[in-house]
C-alpha cells in the first residue's frame, strides 16, 4: 500500500509504505538512536531498547492486528510509525518518528492519521502510547488527535532522568 504526498519542493516528495524491505528495521533503530541522542541526550541503551522492541514485533508480526508504516524519499526511510495489537481491542502506537529535515511538512500528521485509520478499520476500542516529556511536537499531534494523558513516570533510564507519559485515545 502506497500513499503519495507532495510538497512545494520536489526533493521533499515522500511516500508511505507498509511492507518491509531488508535493512528497514536496522535503519529505524539507527534513526531512533541517533535522533534521540541528539535531541534528548539519550545514550546507547535507548537504541538497544528500540532494537529489542522492534525485534519482538517482527518475530511475532501478524498483519491483521499489527502494522508498520515507513515514510521514504527516493528510497531513503525518513519516518516510521507502528500499531501493535493487544488483547481486548487495545492497540499500542510505537516507533513514531520523522527525520528533522522532513518535519513541518505534514508527514507526522499523515503517519498518525494512517495508523489511527488502521485502528478504526480493525475495530480497536483504545489506542495507547508512551512518549517522553521532551517531545513537544509529537505531544501536540497527540493532543490534536484527542489523545489524553493518563499516566506519567519519572525514572533514570537511557542515561538520564526521563519522564515518560502515557496517552490514551478511545475510538
Amino acid at each position: 500500500m502506497f500513499t503519495n504526498h507532495t510538497s512545494a519542493e520536489p526533493s521533499r516528495k515522500w511516500t508511505l509504505r507498509c511492507f518491509l524491505q531488508p535493512g528497514d528495521i536496522g535503519y529505524i533503530v539507527s534513526l531512533h538512536g541517533t535522533l534521540y541522542a541528539q535531541e534528548c541526550g539519550y545514550d546507547q541503551t535507548f537504541e538497544a531498547y528500540v532494537a529489542a522492541g522492534l525485534a519482538e514485533f517482527i518475530q511475532s508480526f501478524n498483519p491483521d492486528p499489527d502494522r508498520l508504516w515507513l515514510a521514504e524519499v527516493e528510497g531513503q526511510v525518513i519516518g516510521s510509525i507502528a500499531i501493535v495489537g493487544h488483547p481486548e481491542s487495545e492497540a499500542q502506537l510505537r516507533w513514531f518518528l520523522v527525520h528533522p529535515a522532513y518535519r513541518g511538512l505534514g508527514l507526522g500528521r499523515a503517519l498518525l492519521t494512517e495508523a489511527l485509520q488502521f485502528c478504526k478499520e480493525h475495530n480497536y476500542k483504545t489506542v495507547f502510547l508512551w512518549t517522553v516529556r521532551e517531545l513537544s511536537a509529537a505531544r501536540h499531534l497527540y493532543d490534536l488527535a484527542s489523545f489524553k494523558k493518563t499516566d506519567a513516570i519519572t525514572h533514570d533510564i537511557w542515561g538520564k532522568t526521563v519522564t515518560e507519559e502515557r496517552y490514551d485515545l478511545h475510538l
